[in-house]
């Protein structure tokens, strides 16, 4: 049973920001709800406002810039991702990490800047978004400001939002698009379900990275790697930045392992 809990679905930006100033943190953005509402039903979060951002123009729609790159808005939902003819040209890693995502009812509704402020370890956009470099947009009525992903998540379900801010889209920086890429997604069951590790990799002619969730309490990315990186490099770079934990899916040392075996079967595609 839901608790109570008012509703408001602002159509523009402006008014957006007012909301969410005079709500003073208490309001919570609604842009797919299946992560939010799953929490609400199961009364694990009881906010007093609810905020649709899904009327509002701005915040829709994915756009390709030869100049600038890859612009997300943030009620874009995975099927846009997959099916956007410019995703699957420029930068198809995403339009398979957004593949991985749930089921196809899930990806109908679900949208790819939830899946990021959620902040779970395990979210799928995030290891991909972080190979290819991604930044987040983040806008209020004191401006906009542009945050490198890989600084955006600060812990379990923890981000740099702060309590009057709204994720406004996700950029892709044009030097990514073409990049050769690989992913790989750990399950326990078949189907739809969580990673229980993940790796994605991007390299362009002056650039590799790799991102990892399920391995730390953030989903991590390594530092920018020569494109010309060595196998047993990359495999170091992997390792340094993940710290994985014994929980009921996995053990650390597990996910440790299955870390560097991804990092080894998806080098090779890389070249």
């Amino acid at each position: 049973m839901l608790q109570n809990f008012s509703y408001q679905a602002p159509e523009t930006l402006k008014d957006l920001y007012a909301l969410l100033k005079k709500s003073n943190g208490k309001a919570t953005i609604l842009a797919g709800g299946t992560d939010l509402l799953v929490n609400m039903h199961n009364n694990w979060i009881s906010p007093e406002s609810l905020i649709d951002i899904k009327k509002i123009p701005d915040l829709k729609g994915i756009t390709f810039n030869p100049k600038t790159g890859l612009s997300i808005g943030a009620t874009t939902v995975c099927i846009d991702l997959i099916n956007n003819k410019d995703v699957k040209k420029h930068y198809p890693l995403l339009a398979e990490a957004a593949h991985n995502i749930g089921s196809p009812q899930l990806r109908n509704r679900a949208t790819i800047a939830g899946n990021l402020c959620t902040a779970s370890p395990c979210a799928d956009m995030g290891c991909s978004l972080l190979a290819l470099g991604a930044s987040v947009e983040l806008g209020s009525a004191d401006g906009v400001r542009v945050i490198p992903l890989k600084d955006f998540f600060t812990g379990p379900k923890k981000t740099q939002i702060k309590k009057h801010e709204v994720l406004l889209r996700i950029i892709v920086p044009v030097e990514m698009a073409g990049a050769k890429f690989g992913m790989r997604k750990l399950k326990r069951i078949k189907g739809h379900d969580i990673a229980v590790a993940s790796v994605a990799m991007a390299r362009t002619a002056k650039v590799m990275r790799i991102g990892v969730g399920s391995a730390a309490p953030t989903p991590v990315v390594t530092a920018d790697l020569a494109a010309s990186t060595t196998l047993e490099k990359a495999v170091a770079a992997a390792e340094k930045v993940i710290c994985p934990i014994d929980d009921v899916r996995a053990g650390a040392e597990y996910r440790r392992f299955m870390v560097k075996e991804f990092v080894g079967q998806i080098y090779p595609e890389l070249f």
